[in-house]
């Protein structure tokens, strides 16, 4: 059985090991490293906001969440590779709907690389709008909505 709690400070190793082998394939179709792979597990689970999801009480993936006054933003959702097809992906978006409407807000935001052409699909059926593209940070990004 998948549980998803909030991370805990020494899930940051395991945090930063699953983003390099779920994001690891994209390196060289976007010409440098995901920024997910980059990221400060650390400082970001001491800020709060980051989850984990658990299958035998093992990390199968995480989901970062920043609080917005009007909505969520969805910064970063990553799947152990093994994982990937089991469900585990809708479900940590699922959960980011429910800490959505948990803190009031009716709108999830998030965006992902121009050239992660399955995500652009996969955020499309499960309700997502596409709403911009743009370079940020150095990324080619494309940016999504969707309205609970």
């Amino acid at each position: 059985m998948m549980t998803i709690r909030p991370a805990l400070r020494g899930d940051a190793g395991a945090l930063f090991e699953l983003a390099r082998q779920a994001y690891a394939h994209y390196t060289e179709r976007m010409g440098q490293e995901p920024a997910p792979m980059k990221a400060d597990y650390q400082a970001l689970v001491e800020a709060g906001g980051v989850w984990v999801a658990e299958h035998d009480d093992v990390l199968v993936g995480l989901l970062v969440l920043r609080f917005g006054p009007d909505h969520v933003l969805l910064d970063n959702v990553a799947v152990a590779p093994d994982a990937q097809g089991s469900g585990i992906g809708g479900r940590l978006l699922d959960f980011t709907d429910e800490r959505a409407r948990e803190h009031g807000v009716a709108e999830v935001r998030l965006y992902t690389n121009e050239a992660m052409t399955e995500n652009l699909a996969y955020y499309a059926r499960r309700g997502f709008v596409e709403t911009h593209r743009a370079t940020d940070h150095g990324y080619r990004r494309v940016f999504f909505t969707k309205h609970l």
